[in-house]
């Protein structure tokens, strides 16, 4: 599985493997209109436009004590009302009593764009009431701060259901518990059944589930996650195949 189970702060402490931060490869570079290449790379992320759409997962009661605290990776996307995130179901299916907070463009213990408190959770019918690894993703609501919703502050990409697996190749970024900065890595992804996708990607670690797949037009086609919670090893992940429930829920999260 991609992230750690709970949010004690035994659990977040998990040693896991060290990212591979630096690689040559031969590989393809992706098309003008996909996700930029090399494929099959993974490194750690500059501070971008990009990578300020994502963000770490935290326990509310962490928000004055980031480093080290954070559990799962979630994105921005668009919505109407410029408040959405979108993560994997079983990261927000329960956040203790505290609940949650969001940090997009986290990085070295440091909040750039603020604290977000995470409020309405939503859920597909499928997790909520059996944890069906076909339903494993999940948007959230969050708090405006400071007079402003996030959207304005981040920016957001697309969040696209029913797009073909594969038809392009997309960039997975997210946050291993290991580390205070995130990583990110481009592939193809592949079918791995009707329901599910793969991508192939090393050290994608605990912590990256959730994290968003997003292809060259900035549209979010698969959310780290799905069987086995993501993976049960680093070097292959997996996605729920954004279909018919994935967008109900969407159109639910929006009012829409």
């Amino acid at each position: 599985m991609k992230r750690t189970p709970g949010i004690s702060a035994n659990s977040r402490r998990v040693v896991l493997c060290a990212v591979v931060i630096l690689a040559v490869t031969s590989a393809s570079v992706a098309a003008a209109d996909e996700a930029a290449g090399p494929f099959g790379v993974t490194a750690v992320v500059g501070a971008t436009t990009e990578s300020a759409r994502v963000g770490a997962l935290f326990g509310a009661d962490k928000a004055g004590s980031l480093s080290g605290n954070h559990f799962c990776t979630a994105s921005v996307v668009h919505s109407p009302r410029r408040d959405l995130i979108v993560t994997a179901a079983h990261c927000i299916d329960s956040g203790g009593d505290a609940g949650l907070v969001f940090v997009p463009g986290y990085r070295d213990g440091q909040a750039p764009y603020g604290v977000w408190k995470i409020g309405r959770r939503y859920l597909p019918d499928g997790w909520a009431h059996g944890q069906d690894e076909d339903s494993d993703v999940a948007f959230a609501v969050v708090d405006e701060l400071g007079g402003k919703r996030v959207e304005d502050v981040t920016g957001s990409n697309r969040f696209a259901a029913g797009v073909a697996t594969g038809a392009t190749a997309v960039t997975v970024t997210g946050y291993p518990d290991s580390r205070e900065v995130p990583v990110s890595c481009t592939n193809r992804p592949v079918p791995h059944s009707a329901t599910q996708q793969r991508i192939d990607c090393p050290e994608l670690t605990g912590g990256t589930s959730g994290s968003p797949w997003v292809n060259g037009d900035h549209e979010l086609v698969g959310v780290l996650g799905g069987h086995e919670q993501g993976g049960s090893t680093p070097d292959v992940s997996y996605s729920v195949v954004l279909g018919r429930e994935a967008a109900e829920l969407y159109k639910d999260a929006t009012g829409g």
